[in-house]
């Protein structure tokens, strides 16, 4: 697979990862309520037996009464993991149980790891085959050639379902949209381009199908392996796949038939192309150096040799990536909701040509802030990038019509506006927002203060924010914390910024800022002294206002209210604005914004309307258009109470601020969330159910939030403090190393601030 990154991690925590908890990275879940002995009759015996009996006399009907339809088989028998080689079924499967998770992150597509343990091709076939009843499409992934290409085709002809070899198709597919816009770039057809495809593994292989059945002469294709160029008549370590590429040409190396060649694509291995051969090739040269993790020729080299040239690879820090997971959930996603009974070449050239379109069109905002340039198609930008939210929308549809028009679909799409609303509403923008905001982090690298250095937890999170290239961990704590790190399995603990208040040179300074600050509140000099000296937070805080970091996480060792205390001694809220604390409730397709549920007790109402626009700010950061509710146990004044004075006020004050998002208020959480409910009020703002929750009081709001982080089955980030005039966040004592890293990138790229 081509999705080398360059986040780096440790040994250790990549365990830690995957044993935390639940071990492994996949669970299964009821998607039908199973409380009441009701429920479980209707699920199991006897109501089971309907369903059973209508599949029976009509096996279409498996579809519409099972999870078939959305449920892929990944399927390895562990002979060429990544780039590990052949080490058998089993240590397969945390790759298997990975592919799992990005088809339900990026297409809403279920998924199950299967590892069979056999190198026999024909047990292999076998047992998949069988399978075919429980599943909508087979992903086979990290089978080693040429055994993969029999157990493909011969899967193909006997299934009446998807069966897809990613190694091979997707890299092919994404790699095929790079060479339709490089061509263009370049003044070219597909049906004038020379190729050199260097490796003749699956994935180059699969490259080699698709170019030409694009439109790229077989006479124009020159395959080479590591004995050099497949010719016709050449006999040594040939194969029947390698031979069905052959060509009649004297070349005989790899350097003679980059000679004049438009363009390169390698699969093969580091360092297989120079300079010189470069040079050679025709003007303006398109290379595609994929080798995994590094490139046949890095893109520096290569544009050092030859500055015209459009330049992709398999990595992340380069640009052009070529990705796979572009193209293996929405191919997939597009092929189940029609129902397809396989994947062809109208298909794959539809994926290739969807997302070549897609880089063309203007990049979005936030995709753009995250990357840290405003992208726009040129030669450093022909492939979409990989966390592109339009993705979902685009490739499934360009996919689904192409089986559709090929004759492959059993279910048509009667009206694709619909299916396009339908695909947006299946994935939560915020899991997309969250990881370009982690993108972004590491394209403009922030310096993070940690407070707690001393504290293992924090520690680990400071390792992987350093590792993960999002930025320079600063960390406070005493003398032995390069021990600590030491003992966390990092080599060179002496890289890790440290400050500590018994020995840092900055300190007279920082007593200087404290006592000026707060000697008109009663303190002494030596009070502040004394809090620069043994306070953590208070030191942090200092740091951060003298500018020592770009942003401050603390909040594990003291309660949050301890802890915003301190800090509020050293950072005021923004001029004009009230701070305010943010629980995130993120669902598989919502996202609710809970505030305040950390700082104010009791708000008046221009603190409730204050509130209300900071929240809708942060949740338009995070990719949603504010639905603000202002909560009560009121509805429309429906029991009277006192407390209802403040939310009408706040209501009005943003009436007169002419706020450009919808707010209504005072509601119960039943009128704000259940659009049936809502209904019942049909002079109510609101277009559809809120997803910015405005809580009358910090004691219903703290309640709520910690209640539904202990009970609920959102995912919570958070509590984010917002509103103060530099970035810092208190976590919960309990916060995760993972968490803590969240927190971290939010507040260095200025989403939770």
């Amino acid at each position: 697979m081509s999705n080398e990154s360059t986040v780096q991690f440790s040994e250790r925590e990549a365990l830690l990862f995957h044993s935390e908890g639940r071990p492994g990275k996949i669970e299964i879940i009821a998607s039908k309520p199973m409380a009441t002995q009701r429920d479980l009759a209707l699920a199991y015996s006897p109501g089971v037996a309907v369903p059973v009996l209508a599949i029976a006399e009509d096996p279409a009907t498996a579809y519409d009464y099972t999870a078939k339809g959305n449920l892929v088989a990944v399927i390895s028998n562990g002979t060429a993991i990544l780039g590990l080689g052949n080490l058998g079924a089993l240590a397969s499967k945390p790759v298997m149980e990975g592919k799992a998770v990005l088809f339900k992150r990026f297409a809403d597509v279920d998924s199950i790891d299967i590892e069979l343990k056999t190198e026999d091709v024909q047990r292999f076939i076998d047992a998949v085959e069988l399978m075919e009843p429980s599943f909508g499409g087979i992903n086979l992934e990290d089978i080693k050639a040429p055994e993969c290409f029999i157990i493909e085709q011969t899967l193909r002809e006997k299934m009446n379902i998807p069966v897809f070899h990613d190694d091979q198709h997707g890299t092919a597919i994404i790699a095929a949209a790079g060479l339709i816009n490089a061509a263009f770039l370049t003044g070219r057809a597909m049906k004038d381009l020379t190729v050199v495809v260097n490796g003749a593994g699956a994935a180059s292989i699969a490259c080699t199908e698709l170019i030409k059945a694009m439109g790229v002469p077989g006479d124009q294709v020159i395959m080479c392996d590591s004995k050099g160029v497949i010719y016709q008549g050449r006999t040594e370590g040939m194969n029947q796949w390698k031979s069905a590429h052959a060509v009649v040409t004297d070349k005989r190396t790899l350097a003679e038939a980059l000679d004049g060649a438009d363009v390169f694509m390698g699969l093969s291995v580091k360092g297989a192309v120079t300079q010189d051969m470069v040079r050679k090739m025709a003007p303006k040269p398109i290379i595609f150096a994929m080798a995994n993790p590094d490139p046949e020729i890095t893109p520096p080299e290569a544009m050092a040799a030859r500055p015209d040239a459009i330049v992709a690879t398999g990595r992340s820090d380069y640009p052009n990536q070529v990705n796979n997971v572009l193209g293996f959930p929405f191919i997939f996603r597009g092929a189940l909701d029609v129902r397809a009974t396989g994947i062809n070449d109208a298909m794959k050239i539809a994926a290739a040509e969807a997302l070549a379109a897609l880089a063309r069109q203007q990049v979005p905002e936030e995709v753009a802030l995250a990357y840290g340039v405003q992208h726009s198609f040129g030669p450093e930008y022909i492939i979409p990038a990989p966390f592109d939210p339009r993705l979902m929308e685009v490739v499934p549809v360009a996919v689904a019509k192409a089986a559709m028009d090929s004759g492959v679909a059993t279910k048509p799409i009667l009206d694709v506006e619909a299916y396009r609303q339908e695909l947006r509403a299946r994935l939560n923008p915020t899991t997309s927002v969250l990881t370009l905001a982690y993108e972004g982090a590491r394209a403009r690298p922030k310096r993070v203060l940690f407070a707690e250095g001393e504290e293992e937890v924090v520690l680990r999170a400071a390792i992987a924010f350093k590792d993960g290239g999002y930025g320079v961990p600063v960390l406070v704590g005493r003398d032995d914390v390069p021990d600590r790190l030491r003992a966390l399995g990092v080599t060179d603990p002496e890289s890790y910024e440290l400050h500590n208040s018994r020995i840092s040179p900055l300190v007279p300074r920082m007593v200087d800022f404290l006592y000026e600050r707060l000697q008109r509140r009663g303190y002494l000099r030596r009070d502040c002294e004394r809090m620069i000296n043994q306070d953590r937070n208070i030191f942090g805080a200092v740091l951060l206002q003298l500018g020592e970091a770009d942003a401050m996480i603390t909040g594990t060792t003291r309660t949050y209210a301890h802890a915003l205390r301190e800090v509020r001694r050293v950072i005021d809220p923004k001029a004009g604005e009230t701070s305010c604390g943010i629980h995130v409730l993120v669902g598989r397709s919502h996202t609710v914004f809970l505030a305040d549920t950390m700082v104010n007790e009791r708000p008046n109402p221009e603190q409730l309307a204050d509130i209300a626009e900071q929240t809708a700010s942060v949740a338009r950061k995070m990719g949603h258009e504010p639905r603000v509710a202002f909560l009560s146990y009121s509805t429309f004044g429906n029991p009277a109470g006192s407390w209802l004075d403040n939310v009408r006020a706040a209501v009005k004050i943003l009436d007169s601020r002419q706020v450009g998002f919808e707010y209504e208020g005072e509601m119960p959480p039943d009128v704000a969330l259940n659009p049936k409910q809502l209904a019942n009020y049909p002079f109510a703002r609101l277009s559809g159910p809120a997803n910015v929750l405005v809580m009358p009081g910090l004691q219903s709001a703290n309640i709520s939030a910690k209640l539904l982080r202990e009970l609920g089955g959102d995912a919570v980030i958070g509590p984010m403090l917002v509103g103060m005039e530099k970035s810092v966040q208190i976590a919960t004592m309990s916060s995760t190393a993972s968490e803590l890293v969240t927190l971290a990138v939010l507040a260095a790229g200025g989403i939770a601030r």
